[in-house]
């Protein structure tokens, strides 16, 4: 498998000697990106680049689509993760099981190019005018899984309930602006 332009670009080599090497990026740093979409609303995240210094990189796995059979592991040395100028660059041996194979095999055929990523927040940053969500700080990183539909290559289901939340104290700030303004106009039409 040749390395893709820009990873080769970036002074990426071969980590592994297999047949069944793939690579690519989980999450990109400082690039945001539109997390979720409310009633023509949109909210964005973005992984800031010294987010990874103090996390547990200790267990990753590689799994497809955040489920099912571990396909790589850092523990047993078929999964290697790194943060870069990039971002959060992996590197894996795909040839251990039936599924990793499958899943080399996929990649390899185009047809999954995406990636993602699980992991827990220490500490963000919410800006409300521009409705981004700053990851400053990771705890822990869980999973780098190829993905058929990303959030984008650095977000999870976890971050999807953040937002929700967002969204819900949003909709009551609205919610009693409207009735603050109400109750004026009452007033002034008294």
């Amino acid at each position: 498998m040749t390395l893709p332009l820009a990873l080769a670009q970036a002074g990426h080599t071969k980590r592994f000697d297999t047949e069944n090497y793939v690579e690519g990026y989980a999450t990109k740093f400082d690039a945001p990106y539109v997390l979720y979409e409310w009633e023509g609303v949109k909210y964005y995240e973005v992984v800031d680049r010294n987010a990874l210094a103090e996390a547990d990189l200790s267990d990753v796995i590689m799994q497809y689509n955040h489920e099912g059979k571990v396909l790589a592991r850092i523990t047993n040395k078929t999964l290697g993760i790194e943060a870069d100028t990039n971002g959060l660059f992996m590197f894996a041996d795909l040839s251990k099981s039936r599924a990793a194979l499958d899943l080399y095999e996929e990649i390899s055929a185009g047809l999954i190019t995406k990636m993602s990523w699980a992991f827990r927040v220490s500490e963000n940053a919410y800006n409300k005018d521009t409705r981004t969500r700053t990851i400053l700080k990771i705890k822990k990183v869980y999973d780098v899984s190829a993905v058929s539909y990303p959030a984008n290559a650095g977000t999870d289901i976890a971050a999807r309930s953040y937002f929700d939340g967002v969204i819900e104290a949003e909709r009551r700030e609205a919610l009693a602006l409207q009735r603050q303004l109400l109750q004026l106009k009452i007033k002034l039409e008294v």
